[in-house]
């Protein structure tokens, strides 16, 4: 049986890290993919269950030398940020006591000048126990590298930190060395820079999930259950199928269900985006994490746990947010190679300041801490994940559920936009507009019409209902119903045979219709399809009916054409009605009387002319033309969100969302390229730099302390950069 499974992992401090991670788990039998996100820090895999455990992923991750936290959703939101806060307060410790012992200590010799005893000895003892105290985490993560046969960025800082102390321990004693070399206040302030930049980090780190976090606060943690012996209050884990819930006022509602008694208005914003509360009675469904505004109702529990809807979202964004876009394999190829080239620019510089140019030793020993402090892929690693979390979970904040990363990449280089017309582009719920009687009256002819369609479940058939309805007919009993597909159905009432179907049914049973035909052009110029009625071969009649635009069907086209894109309606209907349709809209491109079965066709043909389709549609009747495409966009609505259908998922019922996810998806592309733009500027403005390029030029070296601050910053500033991803509004929502 194959999982998923998200397990949430610290001690990450680099993409080296996810690496060691990813590759340790990929090596367990059973385990069929990985992908670790450096930015939310957690993998995300799947794996046969009857092959490997999640204990035995726990073990790998523990025996890299790494701390599991648990799978995603087992422990508490309130445990997790426990040890997040202890994290951040040690590291905070450190780079504090690095900072005020560090900076002094640059000044040692001014003030421990006039003692008896060496200025070198007192600063060393000074020095020791706090460069162990705030160095500690970078050597135990360099060690743990090495046993795990990895070179990653703690061993490149424990070897520049490492080289700092030890030169000024044989400094002091003049051992090889001389009191030159006494670069205690750098190893300290290498260390506290380090710790501060991943203080900053983590704490920006933090923020980037901050979207996901709002999601899982929507899940109450009680229900209160109706029993025999009264209410009581359980754990949301302990709610079954089939138990009645008591909802108060105020109270969210814990699972999704059926009103069962009562009734009262919930605010289901959190899903529709709408701020007008609904009204929720017998019968109506409601959903998890929606808010009961004014009344006590009852209801039974049919979702529960990980099944209802906004665990379904919850899970959908954190799987999203762990997947990569194609474009972080360009960073992945260059950190591979990143570590060795490092190093052998490291050694290559020392080698040549100090035998080929003839510098001091202090000049090339601190050229070669300085590039192994400075030059650091975390921001390469960082510049991707943080991007991408940061711009699916502002997404799920907007009502747009992006499924991967790749859905991101691919929607920024979209062409083409095809929309579905019946319940994309129109309400999908057409109403009966005109009734042209031949034979007999109007409310004869709707009683026959509607009759023989009740037995039907398309939209037209429901629109007659629904008009034999609002008319106050009865309907009579029919017999023999038969469906003829994409031409209409037949039926017997009252010893008849009725036709109703559009002009190829009465073309194939040659039942005239000339006399009709202008008044047929004019209702379908006008967007109307128009229904046949015949009995025994004579037409006895024809019903217009229109399925009304939604509101923002036109805002919706106009906002994609300004992107450039070209823009497409495919629909089943007749090509007069088709046309009338997408010229309301303002579509010049349609694909008319197209049957059901034959979308994804049509969409495949579009992209084998080399365009690049996004196919928009309401996730259910359009479920091969959705997957066809090269971006699916689904439709929701309410309770009917498709969660599995498109590569996006819009929650609201809203073709401007549709617009919004490709204007967000080029806002995050373009957000990853800056970000990858700076990770590997700072390392080729600062590489040489650091290795003393400049320095014949201008004079220009870099102190291996600044080094370090640099490197810091290069991670604070990509994350930073990311982080603003979290007050995109797209144009189409700014209205």
């Amino acid at each position: 049986m194959i999982k998923n499974a998200s397990l949430k992992i610290a001690g990450m401090t680099c993409v080296m890290c996810v690496n060691t991670i990813e590759k340790s788990l990929k090596e367990l039998p059973g385990v069929t993919s990985v992908q670790v996100n450096l930015a939310s820090e957690k993998a995300y895999v799947t794996y046969h269950a009857d092959k490997v455990s999640i204990e035995q992923m726990k073990r790998v991750i523990e025996e890299s030398g790494y701390q599991y936290l648990g799978l995603e959703g087992e422990e508490s939101f309130d445990q997790e940020k426990i040890i997040r806060e202890r994290d951040l307060k040690e590291k905070r410790n450190r780079f504090l006591v690095g900072f005020l012992v560090g900076f002094p200590l640059m000044f040692a010799d001014h003030f421990f000048s006039g003692l008896p005893v060496p200025s070198a000895y007192i600063t060393m003892a000074i020095a020791t126990p706090v460069f162990f105290y705030v160095s500690l985490p970078v050597f135990r993560a360099a060690l743990r590298s090495l046993r795990n046969r990895t070179l990653n960025m703690d061993v490149m800082y424990a070897m520049g930190i490492g080289v700092a102390f030890i030169s000024s321990i044989l400094g002091t004693f003049e051992i090889v060395l001389t009191r030159d070399f006494l670069f205690y206040d750098t190893a300290i302030l290498l260390a506290a820079f380090l710790t501060i930049g991943r203080y900053l980090e983590a704490r920006a780190k933090g923020k980037t999930s901050e979207a996901i976090k709002k999601l899982i606060g929507l899940q109450p943690k009680t229900a209160t259950l109706l029993r025999d012996n009264g209410e009581i209050e359980v754990a949301i884990e302990e709610v079954l199928p089939g138990d009645i819930i008591v909802v108060k006022p105020g109270n969210k509602i814990p699972v999704d269900g059926e009103v069962t008694d009562g009734e009262s208005y919930v605010d289901e914003s959190m899903i529709s985006g709408e701020p007008i509360p609904v009204l929720k009675k017998k019968g109506r469904a409601v959903i998890a994490g929606t808010i009961n505004k004014n009344s006590v109702f009852a209801f039974r529990a049919e979702k529960v746990g990980r099944d209802t809807i906004l665990s379904q979202i919850i899970s959908l964004v954190e799987e999203a947010q762990g997947s990569k876009p194609p474009v972080q394999g360009i960073a992945d190829r260059v950190v591979s190679y990143f570590i060795p080239f490092v190093l052998g620019v490291a050694a290559l510089a020392f080698f040549l300041w100090y035998f080929i140019v003839g510098q001091s030793l202090l000049f090339s020993l601190t050229a070669l801490i300085s590039i192994l402090v400075i030059a650091c892929p975390c921001a390469l690693g960082l510049a991707t994940p943080t991007a991408v979390t940061v711009g699916i979970g502002r997404g799920a904040e907007l009502g747009i559920l992006i499924r991967n990363g790749e859905a991101l990449e691919v929607s920024e280089k979209l062409t083409t936009i095809v929309f579905d017309k019946t319940g994309t582009l129109t309400k999908g719920r057409p109403e009966v507009t005109d009734i042209i009687s031949v034979e007999m009256d109007e409310g004869e002819l709707i009683r026959i019409s509607a009759s023989v369609e009740k037995n039907a479940s398309h939209p037209l058939a429901e629109a007659l209902e629904r008009k034999a309805r609002e008319m106050g007919i009865e309907l009579v009993r029919t017999e023999a119903f038969d469906t003829l597909e994409g031409k209409g159905v037949r039926a017997s009432v009252s010893e008849k045979i009725v036709l109703i179907g559009n002009r190829v049914l009465l073309e194939e049973n040659r039942i005239p219709f000339d006399a009709y035909e202008n008044i047929v052009n004019n209702l379908e110029r006008d967007a109307k399809t128009v229904v046949f009625v015949a009995m025994d071969g004579r037409l006895i009649g024809l019903i217009a009916i229109a399925d009304p635009l939604k509101d923002t069907s036109v805002d919706a086209v106009k906002a994609f054409k300004n992107m450039g894109l070209h823009v497409v309606m495919i629909t089943g209907d007749n090509r007069r009605t088709a046309q009338a349709v997408a010229g309301r809209v303002g579509i010049d491109r349609v694909l008319a009387e197209v049957l059901p079965q034959d979308k994804a066709a049509e969409v495949k043909k579009l992209m084998e002319a080399n365009e690049r389709v996004g196919f928009v549609g309401d996730g259910i009747n359009d479920a091969p033309a959705l997957a066809q495409a090269n971006v699916g966009i689904a439709i929701g609505s309410g309770t009917d969100i498709a969660i599995e259908s498109g590569d996006i998922v819009l929650i609201k019922d809203d073709l401007l969302d549709a617009a919004a996810a490709v204007q967000l998806s080029r806002k995050v592309m373009t957000r990853i390229r800056q970000n990858l733009f700076w990770a590997f500027a700072y390392n080729a403005a600062l590489i040489p730099l650091a290795a003393g390029a400049f320095y014949p030029f201008f004079g220009i070296t870099m102190k291996p302390e600044f080094a370090g601050l640099a490197m810091a910053m290069s991670s604070v500033t990509i994350i930073t950069l990311s982080l603003m991803l979290k007050s995109f509004v797209p144009p189409v929502q700014r209205g």
